[in-house]
Order: C-alpha cells, then structure tokens, then sequence
C-alpha cells in the first residue's frame, strides 16, 4: 500500500501541506475561497520544534487502534487499499479514535467539535494534496518499504 512519509530533512515548516489539503478537501478546490469561505480543518499537522519541523498525518495503520477503538464502526480500515476511513455519519463523538492513535494524528475538527479529522490520503483525488504540492519534497507518497529493505 501507498503511504505518505515525511522527510523532516527536508522540511521548511511551510505548512503549504496544510493549505493544499484543506483546498483539496474544499467543495470549491480554489486555494483562496477554499481559506476564506469554507471552514475546514487540515488533516495534516506541522510540528515544529528549535529546528526541525514535519508533517504528521495518519499513518493509515496495518493494525489500526483507532478502528479497533471505535464503538460505533465510524472507523473503518478498507481490506482493498488499506486506508482507514472515517464516516462521520457513524461518529457519535466519543473520541476514543483520538486517544487510541499513537501518532496523535486523528484530532477534533476545528470547525464541527462533534467530529474528527484525519488524513484520508485525498482518496477521492488518488494521489495526496499534501505530498504533490510539497516544494521541498519533504512529503512523498510511495509504497511502503518491507521490513529489512
């Protein structure tokens, strides 16, 4: 399965990632009313310290916790592609999915505090917002190495 992996050597803290995914994620794809008009929270986060900076986004676990956690089936992890899907309209707000992720990547919407936000690899689009605008190249979207590679 693709993933999206961060490469926090690369990394300027742009948070272009964060523009691009809530633009991706916009009913109007236009980065400028997409910002001004619509309210939604990015689904991938930049952490930045004294110097270093990266993106954090799900991880789209092969043992998910968070789908594991979820009383209601609101999360669930496709058998096809592997990306572990949130269907808000399941979501009764109990945020477990929250602190069950060991990443720290699923997180209250901004916007609708009765639901979560997590990356969904742009799977309407195919290839993720964040890593085919990233500048830098410090996010790229590959297939996930095996262990010992």
């Amino acid at each position: 399965m693709k993933k999206v992996f961060a490469r926090e050597e690369y990394c300027l803290g742009c948070k272009l990632c964060e523009v691009y995914c809530v633009t991706s994620h916009s009913r109007s794809k236009d980065v400028v009313k997409a910002h001004k008009s619509e309210e939604i929270t990015p689904a991938v986060i930049i952490e930045s310290g004294e110097n270093l900076s990266f993106a954090l986004q799900c991880r789209h676990c092969d043992d998910a916790p968070c789908v594991r956690a979820c009383i209601t089936g609101a999360m669930q992890k496709d058998p096809e592609t592997g990306i572990v899907k949130y269907d808000e309209n399941k979501c009764v707000g109990c945020w477990t999915c929250i602190m069950t992720c060991p990443y720290g990547a699923v997180k209250r919407d901004e916007y609708n505090r009765n639901i979560i936000s997590k990356c969904d690899l742009c799977s309407e689009t195919g290839e993720p917002a964040c890593a085919a605008n990233c500048p830098n190249n410090a996010l790229v979207y590959k297939e996930q190495e095996e262990e010992g590679e």
